[in-house]
């Protein structure tokens, strides 16, 4: 049998893009969600987040109730709520309102200065000034990885030469995952919007390297693994989709901003 380069090239082209050293940068990745956001804006942001001119509501994040569907062997975080946390506050679509570990802050400060703990004058924890979430936003997460790597390394060890790179090719795996964002008026209970996004990668298996323009997760502990990247990606795609959803609403009264220098 004969070997056609035009097909042995891209073969092995995708079979040793894996390998090579490693090294960090920081700065660099070409992450996928990154930055950051508060008073200043969106700093940093992936250029491919879709944004909108002006927050159309106040909104609050909620836990999927159902959980979040992948392997504990993975390690990775055990709730994709912050991730989507920060989409929502860099994007400009919403002002966000904490219901998770600030909230409780907010209220341990609060049950420590009626226990006459804290300074009773200038103390700026009141009572009654809590902002509402006018929206909640519930996200889901289907996370899979299938063995393609078999069906490659059949395909190589028919072939001369590159059979020897079969036990590579073994390592070859797709890591697939399907985020959904649901958005919930709160004033009536009726679901507003809802939207997927979905991404697909090679994971070469060597040297752990993962295809595409994948990366970190501003700290959120999803740039520790491939799959972490892959599902930040799905997220990204899936608060791409929401938005042009969100910017058909028309703005809620929303209260004061913080103060800013």
């Amino acid at each position: 049998m004969t070997i056609r380069p035009l097909f042995a090239a891209p073969v092995v082209a995708l079979l040793l893009a894996g390998c090579g050293k490693s090294s960090t940068t920081l700065g660099d990745g070409g992450s996928v969600i990154s930055g950051s956001a508060g008073p200043a804006g969106a700093h940093k942001a992936s250029r491919e987040l879709v944004k909108c001119d002006a927050p159309v509501a106040t909104l609050a994040l909620i836990e999927n109730p159902n959980g979040y569907s992948y392997s504990s062997s993975y390690q990775l975080p055990s709730s994709p709520v912050p991730l989507v946390r920060l989409l929502a506050q860099q994007s400009g679509c919403f002002r966000v309102v904490d219901r998770a570990a600030g909230l409780k802050a907010t209220v341990r400060e609060q049950e420590l200065k009626d226990a006459g703990i804290l300074r009773q004058q200038g103390n700026t924890v009141h009572k009654g000034r809590g902002y509402e979430a006018q929206y909640s936003l519930t996200p889901s997460l289907t996370f899979s990885e299938q063995d393609a790597g078999r069906q490659i390394g059949g395909i190589l060890q028919a072939i001369p030469y590159l059979n020897k790179l079969v036990g590579a090719a073994e390592q070859v795996k797709l890591k697939q995952a399907q985020a959904a964002l649901l958005l919930t008026d709160n004033e009536t209970t009726e679901q507003i919007a809802a939207a997927t996004g979905s991404v697909e990668v090679a994971d070469l298996g060597v040297g752990g390297a993962v295809l595409g323009k994948l990366g970190g997760a501003a700290g959120a502990g999803w740039s520790n693994s491939n799959e972490g990247k892959v599902i930040a990606a799905a997220f990204l795609d899936a608060h791409n989709q929401l938005v042009a959803q969100v910017r058909q609403l028309q703005a809620k009264e929303l209260p004061p901003a913080v103060a800013t220098r």
